[in-house]
């Protein structure tokens, strides 16, 4: 099935208890998928188009205050007009799943694949000092695994999960193993685990109020704390990477998504040269997995950094290298996208010395 298929079955098969969404190319299968499953029938889960992206994201925020596996989906226009809603999700300490499965832009742009929403979805995109716990699948496996994931994160860190898949991986085709369904929790379940929900009564008479609205500077200080020390548990527990013929590299590759799988193509077709090349791919972007490329670069002679983008992902690459080593990009925009031979072109145009 596509990656985008595989999002809402196993939205299904989770347990999750809404999806408020609106179509945009080229995600649209997700919420077309689960149009067709009608879990409604046969889970009782919600699945609303909303009139818009912004009243989507709002819909999120008040399932999500109530303790609900809830989610949306979208591609990068949609992202952009959800963003203030992501901004008061992540400050009223809420758990929620948001996909973008990206194409070019910037503007409308094109319906092709492309990778530039990262800086977006690493570095907050609302506005405030926030993260987004940020999955970058590279397979139509992992689109469906990473909806579990997103929510376990989620929920676990009280924060919002975006899965940021370009749009090679929404539509691409692949086998894939679905995971088991669970039910989904009932309300006192859901009373138990998520005392902090609007709906689970502290005491009698008294409700919960979720907010992301503080008028009381040193509270709103204080706020600010608790969330970056939220941010530095993640970091420190959730960094998640793939390491491919790195034990004796002289020259490392970092991708992340459908292009990490056409750099890993390119590196093998360098080693049967002799090339020694590896690969780091990150599947956290955020957080993003520093201290290996930090390891790395204390062995390589250099990095080169691919991306669908004018570069991006290799700002936080030259951060974690520190300048020990060279390190170059090579992009492809508008929705075009490299084949193995370009990537290595690229590599020994960038390392002269690479026969």
């Amino acid at each position: 099935m596509k990656g985008n298929e595989a999002i809402a079955h196993a939205a299904i098969r989770y347990g999750v208890d809404g999806y408020f969404g609106y179509p945009i190319t080229p995600q649209s299968e997700v919420l077309e998928t689960l149009e067709d499953e009608q879990p409604w029938d046969t889970t009782g889960m919600v699945v609303l188009q909303a009139e818009s992206e912004v009243a989507a994201i709002n819909m999120v925020y008040g399932g999500a205050s109530s303790g609900k596996a809830v989610m949306t989906s979208s591609s990068s226009p949609g992202v952009s007009l959800k963003q203030e809603g992501i901004s008061y999700i992540a400050a009223a300490e809420l758990p929620a799943l948001i996909v973008n499965v990206m194409r070019g832009g910037p503007g409308l742009g094109t319906i092709q694949p492309s990778q530039a929403d990262y800086f977006q979805a690493t570095k907050g995109g609302g506005h405030g000092d926030y993260h987004l716990i940020v999955l970058s699948p590279a397979t139509v496996q992992e689109m469906a695994d990473f909806v579990g994931l997103g929510f376990d994160l989620a929920f676990k860190y009280r924060t919002p999960a975006m899965i940021l898949a370009d749009g090679i991986v929404g539509q691409m085709m692949e086998k894939v193993v679905l995971p088991p369904f669970r039910p989904r929790r009932t309300d006192a379940e859901i009373a138990a685990q998520c005392p902090w929900a609007t709906t689970a009564k502290r005491g009698r008479g008294h409700r919960n109020i979720v907010t992301s609205l503080e008028m009381d500077s040193p509270k709103m200080e204080e706020n600010n704390r608790r969330f970056q020390e939220t941010y530095a548990r993640i970091q420190e527990n959730e960094v998640r990477f793939q390491e491919y013929y790195t034990e004796d590299a002289e020259y490392l590759m970092v991708a992340f998504g459908s292009v990490a799988r056409i750099c890993l193509k390119a590196i093998e077709d360098a080693r049967a040269a002799g090339i020694k090349v590896g690969l780091l791919r990150p599947i956290t972007l955020w957080p993003f997995p520093t201290k290996e490329i930090a390891a790395l670069s204390r062995r390589v002679k250099g990095m080169l950094v691919v991306e669908l983008n004018a570069g991006q992902m290799i700002e936080d690459v030259r951060l974690a290298t520190e300048g020990r080593v060279p390190v170059y990009h090579f992009g492809r925009m508008g929705g075009m996208i490299p084949n193995p031979d370009e990537v290595l072109d690229a590599l020994k145009k960038d390392f002269p010395e690479i026969k």
